[in-house]
């Protein structure tokens, strides 16, 4: 993989452009391979990252991840999902996504909150044993991977990701111009205008 994209993924956790903005900067200031990560000052990378979320951990994460990297493997980075979940602020989200993109090597779908929030709203997961709402990302990525079709564990992630984005939102979902009302079950119920509520009167017309 090359390294700035795993740099990109480290940093994730925010809006797109508050991402590709950070990484613009430590790219203007040559600050995208592991070698000038473990050179720098932490305060250095802060600052050039800020306002990622977290940016004070993830400066920190960033420089123990680039020295453990030029150590133990050569300047790239691991290529197992155990090892890759051993390194500093990487949990299994972001593993299964680097083992996905950097080894083509699908083990397990990358679940965010988008796919965590839009999956127990369609009420496709459950916690097990019972009807209620997975209380985690890893526990709807267990649930799933139990029913869904493998080659479908990629695709899922920016299809899910897209949608939650513009349309399912996790506070007022536009539900009014979604085109899946008829198949969700959480349709309509966190109506934020009258507006809302009269539409969702008309979809139980259906």
């Amino acid at each position: 993989m090359y390294y700035p994209d795993f740099v990109d993924y480290v940093l994730k956790t925010n809006k797109d452009a508050v991402c590709a903005g950070a990484i613009q900067r430590l790219s203007q200031n040559c600050l995208l391979t592991p070698d000038a990560i473990d050179k720098a000052d932490e305060a250095t990378i802060k600052d050039l990252i800020y306002p990622v979320g977290f940016y004070t951990r993830k400066a920190i994460n960033m420089k123990k991840i680039a020295n453990i990297c030029l150590m133990k493997y050569d300047g790239d980075i691991p290529s197992s999902l155990e090892e890759l979940l051993l390194l500093p602020g990487i949990g299994p989200k972001m593993a299964h996504l680097v083992m996905n993109v950097a080894w083509n090597d699908v083990q397990g779908i990358c679940v965010d909150t988008h796919v965590h929030r839009i999956s127990n709203r369609l009420g496709w997961v459950s916690r097990s044993g019972t009807k209620q709402k997975t209380s985690s990302p890893e526990e709807t990525r267990v649930a799933l991977q139990q029913w869904l079709p493998k080659e479908e564990w990629v695709p899922i992630n920016p299809l899910l990701v897209g949608f939650g984005q513009t349309i399912c939102t996790p506070l007022r979902p536009r539900c009014e111009t979604c085109s899946i009302t008829l198949f969700c079950p959480s349709a309509f119920k966190e109506a934020s205008s009258p507006s809302k509520v009269k539409k969702s009167g008309a979809r139980k017309k259906l």
